[in-house]
């Protein structure tokens, strides 16, 4: 069993205090399209790009990386700047954006070669790379691909490991030569920058750290370390100030998992991979007796939401300042009532058992990643979506008080 002391019961779901019922404020969400012509729109990530203090959006479509310059202005365009495209014979797959130099202008990783049926040949599936930026952000920036890569590149993370030290965390779908989730496990790997990261011939260090889950599907930053949420369900994997190789540790259940989410260490799934069920992770005591291990939780799963189809964006965040985390989920198919879209979840207790749902968009997403990012600098938060079959990138903007 999973020790969770750290939690309190009080505290599982980041309210302080009984909560009265009073009834949450229908959500207000206005949506602009900045982009009407997405072809996949693979991932999403916001940071500042070009160091005017003003979180821009960057995109993983599939043949191009681009970014969307923040105009500062509600209702203005954002200008659209590719970044670097074809750069290897199949699709793109992934972006992680963050600032690692601390100089306020986010450094870019890419994922490529999409081939989730090509598990042996590492020429056919999977890539890595660095993308060099140049003097002027809007032109092209140089891209330097990274060595070993296993393959099926499919999720990467900026995480910081030390002071003023950050890592490069891939994540495959599949082990090499693994069948299906059968066979080889999945290679978590951490790429180290060099210390000139922006010299073309300096040498990225690589390591595979664990070799334990069979299949997996996204992580998540918590804290410091990450949670990797897969076939096996979701597992924390602690980068800083470890040993490599390294194990992952029980955290949350053991339900298969395709997205999560964390917010004040709350667990949020989307499952099964690909799946229909938006689950929150409730802790409670585990009273089985033990005295070597006071404080010892074990999560519960609560199903939110049953009716999404191909579930595969989630976020978690108090986007309606309710002193509580609401549930963010986007699917990508038509499900039940023959829609896609985004759906907000909100509490209606401490404990989390109990929610209601809001839609965010009915029938114009298809959404295949989604972020949560506060891009006016009001202190309230917006979400960014983009759509597979309905190929658009679009924010949606927080207009509640």
């Amino acid at each position: 069993m999973a020790n969770y002391g750290w939690f309190t019961l009080a505290l599982a779901f980041a309210v302080a205090g009984p909560v009265a019922a009073a009834a949450a404020p229908v959500p207000k969400f206005e949506a602009q399209t900045i982009d009407p012509e997405v072809q996949i729109g693979y991932g999403v990530a916001v940071g500042d790009v070009d160091g005017d203090k003003r979180p821009d959006i960057l995109l993983a479509d599939k043949r191009q990386f681009a970014w969307f310059r923040n105009p500062g202005k509600a209702g203005e365009r954002w200008p659209r700047f590719v970044m670097a495209e074809n750069l290897t014979e199949l699709d793109n797959v992934c972006i992680a954006a963050r600032d690692i130099d601390g100089d306020g202008r986010v450094e870019v990783a890419v994922g490529a070669q999409w081939n989730p049926g090509e598990t042996s040949n590492l020429d056919r599936s999977g890539a890595i790379l660095y993308l060099i930026r140049p003097a002027d952000p809007t032109a092209r920036w140089t891209p330097v691909r990274m060595e070993p890569h296993d393959p099926t590149t499919h999720r990467m993370l900026w995480v910081k490991v030390a002071e003023k030290k950050f890592e490069l965390a891939v994540l495959p779908l599949h082990g090499k030569d693994n069948k299906t989730g059968v066979g080889t496990p999945v290679r978590l790997q951490v790429v180290t920058p060099p210390a000139n990261f922006n010299d073309p011939q300096a040498n990225w260090r690589s390591k595979f750290i664990n070799t334990e889950m069979h299949m997996t599907h996204n992580f998540a930053l918590l804290g410091d370390d990450v949670a990797v949420a897969g076939r096996e369900g979701v597992r924390k994997i602690e980068l800083v100030a470890q040993p490599r190789p390294m194990s992952l540790k029980p955290f949350g259940s053991d339900t298969a998992a395709g997205e999560i989410s964390l917010f004040d260490h709350n667990i949020v799934t989307i499952s099964p991979m690909h799946g229909n069920r938006v689950i929150y992770q409730r802790l409670v005591p585990d009273n089985t007796p033990n005295p070597a291990k006071p404080g010892m939780m074990r999560p519960i799963d609560v199903v939110v939401d049953d009716t999404l189809r191909e579930g595969h964006a989630l976020g978690v965040a108090d986007l309606l300042k309710l002193g509580r985390p609401q549930i963010v989920a986007g699917w990508r198919m038509p499900n039940a009532e023959k829609k896609v879209g985004i759906r907000l979840y909100i509490s209606q207790d401490a404990q989390g058992e109990k929610w209601t749902t809001h839609v965010i968009d009915d029938n114009k997403m298809a959404c295949e990643d989604l972020k949560i990012a506060d891009l006016d600098g009001d202190g309230r938060l917006e979400i960014v979506a983009s759509g597979r079959a309905t190929h658009n990138l679009v924010i949606y903007w927080n207009r509640n008080q």
